[in-house]
């Protein structure tokens, strides 16, 4: 006696249904993810001409680390952004056009977290920061900034001068490749608001995979 094959089973719609839910969901929270990573935490660029060269050139593609600069518009005496470093930031200016640039100066501490102004209407705060450009070199209240992160050819090129009065809040920033920068010695000091984040890796191309400094 031949034994009658055996059926497939048939998936039932309320399965159906509820796998194709928690796939949507899935979906969702990973583009939430995503988004809030992105809008928060961290962001990848490409870089756009020649003026961070040699540092960075043209095309190549890097990391920007945006949650401490957030954090600190909100923890009083915390500055994640040194002289120095590589910066993203935009210029509405320019129709919200983003640059990086480098931080060669920076303005006297911020006063934030939950404080109210009862000062007297004379004192406006803290000192600003002084800078001047004298045929190439960098002073930054009268002292001398030594700029290791330059090439000595690109150094020794660059003549060119400048005055500054950076206040709190505010960021000197100069490209590598000084003779075809646009950047402060152009359009003036950044505001904090308008720095997108701290560029920290160069993801592309592998062959110059490495953080940035």
């Amino acid at each position: 006696m031949s034994e009658s094959p055996q059926e497939t089973p048939v998936a039932k719609p309320a399965n159906i249904k509820a796998e194709f839910t928690e796939l949507v969901k899935m979906v969702v929270w990973f583009l939430v993810l995503f988004f809030f990573l992105k809008w928060a935490v961290i962001e990848g660029y490409e870089v756009q001409g020649p003026s961070m060269e040699p540092t960075l050139w043209n095309n190549e593609r890097i990391l920007v680390f945006k949650l401490p600069h957030k954090l600190s518009r909100w923890i009083p005496g915390y500055q994640p952004i040194q002289p120095g470093d590589i910066v993203v930031f935009e210029r509405p200016e320019d129709g919200n056009k983003r640059y990086v640039k480098r931080v060669v100066a920076e303005g006297p501490p911020s006063e934030r977290g939950n404080k109210v102004d009862a000062r007297a209407q004379d004192d406006s705060g803290p000192e600003p920061v002084s800078l001047r450009i004298e045929r190439g070199k960098v002073f930054v209240n009268n002292q001398r900034v030594e700029e290791l992160y330059l090439p000595v050819e690109i150094e020794e090129n660059f003549d060119d001068s400048d005055r500054a009065e950076l206040r709190a809040g505010q960021y000197y920033v100069m490209g590598d490749h000084r003779s075809v920068s646009k950047d402060s010695r152009v359009f003036g000091t950044i505001e904090d608001d308008k720095v997108i984040g701290k560029a920290v890796l160069r993801f592309w191309p592998l062959s110059r995979f490495g953080l940035l400094k």
